[in-house]
């Protein structure tokens, strides 16, 4: 995990990035809360500070979380609603059953409410966390516009809908394009695996038995498919996996440079590197992390226009609706 010092959390607390904000059909507004929860970025920080000092996988789940949760019914928190009898929401589908780390929004949750009760909503406070991750992890910061509201409806079948780790990029760009963001878009908002994880069940097939012609996928680095078997065993422990990056603790942008050397963990995380409508903006991110930064930032904002509610519910308890 990054180190992260008291000077460190003062300056995310008072840092202003002008950057230019693409318009949303809600009325979002970097300024929401200014009035009525003055407080409410600084105890969100707080929270997600503390949580990632004591368990360094927390940026990558929250980062994650966010982008789980826009692609399916938009940027409402249907993620973090609970099954109940009747009906298995979705966070209990496939594809995000280790996200985790809900604990550390419900926390924030529990200190706004006690601080400006029934004003910040849960979607909101995840929108600001995904922020809070990448810049305490050494990446950019950015203005979260706020004021979305919370969905009612939650339901595991939807993650269906989520990009798979077997797309290509022809199914990786139709299902970005669905939610209003570009080929550039994809790309960038693929860098978030500079933090992230995977267990083996998302590339095995890549390492073993790939297809009749060939046991390793040929996109892969020979040694770097070797390494990857070897994180596999059988039988298989299942916390068994691989780091996306070399620098996984650190927002960076090593995770394109490792693309290039064909060791990306995902085949379309690799398909990135190796298909010719996006090869360039990879190599440009690889090349400057600067820009990568400002791009990452930029994408983010427009991920997280997507799907508003603008007239619903402030939850009061993220994993239920009042």
């Amino acid at each position: 995990m990054a180190t992260f010092s008291p000077k460190h959390i003062l300056y995310l607390t008072t840092l202003l990035l002008v950057t230019i904000v693409p318009q949303s059909k809600a009325a979002l507004n970097a300024n929401y809360y200014s009035q009525t929860c003055p407080q409410a970025e600084k105890i969100i920080l707080q929270t997600v500070y503390n949580a990632s000092i004591f368990d360094p996988k927390v940026p990558a789940r929250l980062l994650r979380m966010f982008f789980h949760d826009c692609f399916i019914r938009g940027c409402d928190a249907s993620l973090l609603l609970d099954s109940t009898a009747g009906n298995q929401a979705e966070k209990d589908g496939p594809p995000n059953i280790s996200i985790a780390s809900f604990y550390v929004i419900d926390d924030a949750k529990t200190k706004l409410e006690a601080a400006c009760p029934g004003t910040v909503s849960c979607a909101d406070i995840v929108a600001i966390a995904a922020r809070d991750v990448v810049t305490i992890s050494g990446g950019p910061y950015w203005n979260v516009l706020k004021g979305r509201k919370d969905g009612r409806v939650s339901n595991a079948s939807e993650t269906v809908n989520l990009p798979a780790p077997v797309f290509n990029v022809s199914q990786l760009i139709q299902s970005f394009s669905k939610r209003g963001l570009g080929v550039k878009d994809l790309v960038a908002l693929s860098g978030g695996h500079t933090i992230g994880f995977s267990h083996c069940s998302s590339f095995e097939s890549r390492v073993k038995n790939f297809s009749l012609a060939h046991d390793i996928d040929p996109s892969l680095n020979v040694e770097f498919a070797q390494e990857l078997r070897k994180k596999c065993p059988k039988p298989r422990n299942k916390n068994a996996g691989q780091l996306l990056d070399s620098t996984s603790s650190t927002f960076d942008n090593d995770y394109y440079k490792r693309l290039l050397e064909s060791k990306g963990v995902f085949g379309t995380d690799q398909a990135l590197a190796d298909d010719f409508r996006t090869r360039g903006t990879v190599e440009s991110f690889a090349k400057d992390q600067s820009l990568f930064f400002r791009e990452f930032a930029a994408s983010m904002i427009k991920l997280g226009n997507v799907g508003v509610i603008e007239n619903g519910l402030v939850r009061l308890k993220c994993r239920l609706v009042n």
